[in-house]
């Protein structure tokens, strides 16, 4: 692959700030990926406020936000949880008419097709890196994920 095409690449990755991109060009194949240890802690401030967010809503329980702040983080342990691998959109089966991969309580072994990720128009089969039993799937049908979320939690 040119090396002009390579910085091209490299400076599309810091500009957009996507985390990381693949190429494939005949027989080569690059993989630019850009450190995202910050944007970790970055997206699990929004999942936090995601999850309060509801209380508020409610005008006539102002009382309710406090106590249901300190519920949910206890009500879930995401320390172990799947985490998606990219920026995507989520599908949990192959097709709208096809059974989803995985269902809450089902046993998967690592390397099992939990999803779908859809990237830059690429469908990314996402895979367990563990085995164990489907506890929770965090993430609906069709919506937009964001490096590092949560997914699924097994255990």
């Amino acid at each position: 692959m040119d090396l002009r095409k390579l910085k091209k690449l490299i400076d599309l990755v810091e500009e957009s700030g996507i985390a990381e991109i693949e190429v494939t060009e005949g027989e080569e194949k690059v993989r630019i990926t850009r450190s995202t240890a910050p944007q970790q802690a970055i997206y699990a401030a929004p999942t936090a406020v995601h999850h309060a967010a509801p209380a508020p809503a409610a005008p006539a329980a102002p009382a309710a936000a406090p106590s249901a702040s300190p519920a949910a983080p206890a009500a879930r342990d995401l320390t172990n949880a799947q985490k998606s691998p990219m920026v995507g959109t989520f599908y949990r089966a192959p097709s709208p008419t096809s059974p989803p991969f995985v269902e809450v309580g089902q046993t998967v072994k690592a390397g099992d097709t939990l999803c779908i990720i859809e990237a830059m128009k690429l469908m990314n089969e996402i895979e367990a890196e563990k085995s164990g039993v489907v506890k929770e799937i965090l993430v609906e049908n069709g919506q937009p994920v964001e490096y590092g979320e949560p997914l699924f939690i097994i255990e």
